[in-house]
């Protein structure tokens, strides 16, 4: 291994580059208590890649935006939020995936009974996202959090 494979391997492992990694679920629009079937596809990008799990993680954040002029003596806008809920769920134990391998692993995640459901108003919104994550050495590759909803039972 040269000078320039070993840094491409360094930078990999920094940035999560080591593998692609992209998930798919359903169903699209969940309720409080029910499963949510799940599918992560992990390939390696060029190098052997060992993994401590796959992961899929769950967050629930709610915004607020209030424009300028809608609170009695504030003049500047408002924007805040605050994580409601975050859940990290093991899908699959460690493996490796050999260079330039594809695997796919499958499993249920469950909604909490108690889940807020998503939600978007005039000055505030809740949103649900779900990723696929597998864990190594650095920074983790992972899906990017894709939105979906979450009805309300009531």
């Amino acid at each position: 291994m040269g000078l320039f494979d070993k840094l491409k391997d360094v930078a990999n492992m920094v940035t999560g580059g080591a593998a692609r990694v992209s998930i798919e679920y359903e169903p699209q629009v969940a309720f409080p208590g029910e499963n949510i079937s799940v599918r992560i596809t992990a390939t390696s990008t060029g190098a052997q890649v060992k993994s401590g799990g796959v992961f899929t993680d769950l967050r629930a954040v709610e915004r607020v935006n209030l424009p300028r002029g809608t609170t009695v003596g504030v003049e500047q806008p408002i924007q805040t939020s605050h994580t409601t809920f975050e859940q990290e769920l093991r899908i699959a134990p460690a493996f490796t995936l050999a260079p330039n391998e594809t695997k796919v692993f499958e499993g249920v995640v469950t909604l909490p009974s108690s889940a807020q459901p998503s939600f978007t108003g005039r000055y505030a919104q809740h949103e649900w996202s779900i990723r696929g994550r597998i864990e190594v050495t650095g920074n983790d590759p992972d899906s990017g959090f894709q939105a979906f909803r979450v009805g309300s039972n009531g």
